[in-house]
């Protein structure tokens, strides 16, 4: 069988995705899964067409460095591969920062892997490790062809305004811009809405709003975005899982001043300790605090839809109005009281959804009710989808 893979490298995490070629239009993946516990306990579970568990192993890596671990963790994926008798034809890479340099994904060259090196400094806490596996897969096989699939490339053609911090212009020069993230999910789900919405109203002022553990807004007019929530990383704009989204720098300031916060301390508060996991101080799963009888989680999901919707005010002024609001990404498509929550708060613009409508879960669907004037929507992201897409043209 031929086939490509489709891999999203993190810090402790390896997620995969395996899609039959040729590949067809929204076509599922042959097998998928994820190596978790990378640098701890590594667990690697992986999964066919139908859900179905093929394995569930534990691989060991004792006092094995972040680094090996990560190296260790591949080999036994590409183990994994070869023991199927799979012959792959590319793989794809899902690839944190492509700077200004790339607003569309590109065939991996030594050049070009040079480059993407150079924009660590960028995204510290996520592109090193997205580079790893590209790296290991020349060495180990030299003529495959590797595609890498930016986050940020969906949104270069925001305008110069929407990009740029009131900070001095050297240090703009260097590269501290509002870049923004999520970005295959955008392309994923901005290529569904002509035959959702319609042309014309795909083409006007739509807002998409990918939330999950990680969340953001994009504004788009005629399919491009012209401004998203995230800035210079993925911390900024909404409420998300465990990151604190926009907050006053006078309150790193005192953390720093008061608790006598590190870097790393600072790092851990912003990406890890806070969202909606610190607002509750029971879970970052917005399930567990939908299911919870404590006053907290509801505290945190009044305060995840206020933010939200508070974002998309601020994006609707980007996009010159609001014809259409897209929900996507895990808590998008399946959170029907958030859905109904945030669009609450939007009546102002003449937002209004169908109680029916809005219950259904995880399948493509307008959710808005008749009166609305706004067309509120769900449409299910497929990011990995998207990056077989793009490695499969590329090496076409």
């Amino acid at each position: 069988m031929k086939a490509l893979l489709v891999i999203n490298a993190g810090s402790s995490s390896l997620k995969f995705a395996m899609f039959e070629t040729p590949l067809t239009e929204g076509a599922p993946s042959i097998f998928r899964g994820q190596i978790d516990g990378i640098g701890a306990d590594i667990r690697f579970v992986a999964k066919d067409i139908d859900g179905k568990t093929l394995l569930d192993t534990e691989i060991p890596t004792p006092g094995a460095d972040l680094e090996t671990a990560h190296q260790i963790a591949l080999d036994h994926l590409l183990e994994w591969v070869e023991g199927r008798n799979i012959e792959l034809e590319a793989v794809g890479h899902r690839v944190l920062h492509g700077g200004e340099d790339y607003s569309a994904p590109v065939l991996v060259t030594p050049e070009v892997f040079a480059k993407l090196e150079t924009f660590i400094p960028l995204g510290p806490l996520h592109q090193p490790h997205n580079l790893r596996p590209i790296r290991t897969l020349a060495a180990k096989y030299p003529k495959l062809p590797q595609v890498a699939c930016f986050d940020t490339a969906f949104h270069r053609t925001q305008p110069w305004v929407a990009q740029t911090y009131a900070i001095p212009r050297k240090i703009t020069a260097e590269g501290v811009k509002r870049y923004g993230f999520h970005g295959s999910s955008y392309d994923f789900v901005s290529r569904q809405l002509p035959a959702l919405l319609g042309d014309k109203l795909a083409r006007g002022a739509v807002l998409i709003a990918h939330l999950g553990n990680g969340g953001s807004i994009s504004a788009l007019r005629d399919l491009k975005c012209v401004a998203t929530s995230m800035g210079f990383t993925a911390a900024e704009g909404v409420m998300m899982g465990t990151r604190t989204g926009s907050i006053d720098p006078g309150v790193l300031l005192y953390m720093v001043e008061q608790h006598g916060y590190t870097a790393d301390d600072l790092v851990r508060f912003i990406y890890k300790e806070s969202g909606l996991l610190g607002v509750s101080g029971i879970s970052q799963d917005m399930r567990t605090l939908e299911a919870s009888d404590a006053p907290e989680a509801r505290q945190a999901i009044e305060l995840f839809c206020y933010r939200v919707a508070r974002e998309i005010g601020s994006l609707a002024m980007a996009a010159g109005g609001l014809d259409a609001l897209v929900f996507t990404g895990g808590i998008g498509e399946n959170g029907c009281e958030v859905r109904a929550e945030i669009v609450q708060y939007l009546g102002w613009l003449g937002a209004a959804i169908d109680p029916q409508a809005n219950k259904q879960r995880g399948k493509t669907a307008i959710v808005s009710s008749a009166e609305s004037k706004v067309t509120v929507a769900v449409v299910p992201t497929n990011e990995e989808w998207m990056i077989a897409y793009h490695t499969t043209a590329l090496v076409a």
